[in-house]
């Protein structure tokens, strides 16, 4: 799948905290419905088997909203599943390594803080940046901040999409308007209300008002 600068509009990432009763595609699917344009797939729990069908069940949830669906990390489970890319991190694995890997068609995603890692990394074979974090965020507590100016000079910087990542919701991303992203990455805006359809329908609505 070839990756379009609106697949970042609303960039979805998994989290099994919020699961309750249900299954993971089920929500998957919900905040399909509501407008969500990628999803992440970020595992740290499940042994590789149970990762592996996981995947695969979500790749075709996703597929049959013509969404892209990609890994978090684990280049292996991404080959494995078919999924449309991964997204790797500073600490992961080298960019152009896990570009040599997967191949010119997977869609590659690299987590940046500055701008000379957000050149290294579209030098180096990614498809979109991840740069943040931008607000504080309880997903990642040893998480780097970055200042809008930052955000802005990798969004100057580069020529690939960046979305920003880092505790968005509905109520902050206004501050993130005329910084050049593509969009945004969030995980408790969505998956921690009580309807994530709606919950993602209002995220959409508020991210397209801040980039018009």
């Amino acid at each position: 799948m070839k990756l379009d600068k609106k697949d970042m509009l609303l960039y979805a990432v998994t989290d099994r905290s919020w699961l309750g009763c249900e299954s993971l595609s089920f929500q998957v699917e919900k905040i399909l419905e509501g407008g969500v344009t990628l999803v992440q797939h970020r595992e740290k729990m499940l042994r590789a088997d149970r990762f592996l069908e996981e995947a695969r069940t979500l790749k075709g949830v996703c597929e049959k909203f013509g969404v892209p669906f990609v890994i978090n990390d684990n280049v292996d489970i991404a080959i494995a599943s078919g999924a449309h890319g991964v997204h790797i991190g500073q600490e992961d694995m080298e960019a152009k390594t896990v570009r040599r890997l997967i191949g010119k068609d997977m869609i590659l995603g690299v987590s940046v803080r500055s701008v000379e890692e957000a050149i290294r990394a579209e030098r180096d074979g990614a498809d979109y940046l991840g740069a943040g974090a931008v607000f504080h965020t309880d997903s990642k507590s040893d998480a780097s901040y970055i200042s809008r100016e930052v955000l802005k000079d990798i969004c100057s910087a580069v020529s690939i999409p960046v979305v920003a990542i880092g505790g968005i919701n509905k109520e902050n991303i206004k501050e993130l308007s005329q910084s050049g992203i593509s969009g945004a990455a969030v995980i408790s805006a969505i998956f921690a209300q009580d309807d994530l359809k709606k919950a993602a329908a209002e995220l959409r609505k508020e991210i397209e008002v801040c980039l018009t």
